[in-house]
């Protein structure tokens, strides 16, 4: 089952991320990624989709950020399945038939991995999500993997979309790069957005250099 991506101005040129993918999401220290991330989850149970949303933080946390970030109508409990973990060395236990594996943080709980170690789980993944009609979401953060490891994420990764942060003249500047994509296509370029804590837009009329 295809996911919907319900971002303004992102949803024009990424309108869902396609069943049998696993897409790798980076940031920094701005929280974008992770509300990115949350946001594909209830998008996901908005289309009957099953998710497994695998976290580093306290379930209850996350939890609350489903149902604070939802409809008001919506009750992310009831497709959402959230577990606490303090490392990974296989995903094989979270593969379902036709869900969403959400990971955050997929790059601390994967930190004891080598890098050999990390392609034969990643590469299990990507197997599994194929063969089971599933999707994978990989939140990780920016630096903390060595470049072994990262070079394994980004090339087993059929998309990479990172999220950046940067102090300017007037204050923070955001902008996202989508180095990889499913069908070919390179969006390499800064596409500029704004977060303020509680949605994401997108504007592709802007450019930052």
């Amino acid at each position: 089952m295809n996911i919907p991506v319900e971002v303004p101005g992102l949803d024009t040129i990424i309108p869902e991320i396609e069943e049998g993918r696993l897409l790798v999401v980076e940031s920094g220290a701005d929280s974008a990624k992770s509300f990115f991330v949350r946001r594909l989850s209830l998008g996901a149970g908005r289309v009957r989709c099953p998710v497994t949303f695998v976290t580093s933080r306290d379930e209850s946390e996350v939890r609350s950020l489903l149902i604070s970030e939802g409809e008001s109508r919506e009750r992310p409990e009831e497709w959402v399945h959230i577990l606490e973990r303090d490392g990974i060395e296989s995903f094989d236990e979270f593969v379902t038939d036709g869900g969403l594996l959400t990971v955050d943080s997929f790059s601390y709980l994967t930190l004891n991995l080598p890098p050999a170690e990390l392609a034969t789980s990643l590469r299990r993944l990507r197997t599994a999500c194929r063969t089971q009609k599933m999707t994978a979401i990989l939140a990780t953060d920016r630096g903390m993997l060595d470049p072994r490891s990262e070079a394994v994420v980004t090339h087993l990764s059929d998309g990479y979309l990172q999220f950046h942060a940067r102090e300017g003249p007037e204050g923070v500047l955001r902008f996202l790069r989508i180095p990889k994509w499913m069908d070919g296509k390179f969006v390499d370029r800064n596409i500029y957005y704004e977060f303020d804590g509680k949605r994401i837009a997108i504007d592709l009329r802007r450019r930052v250099l």
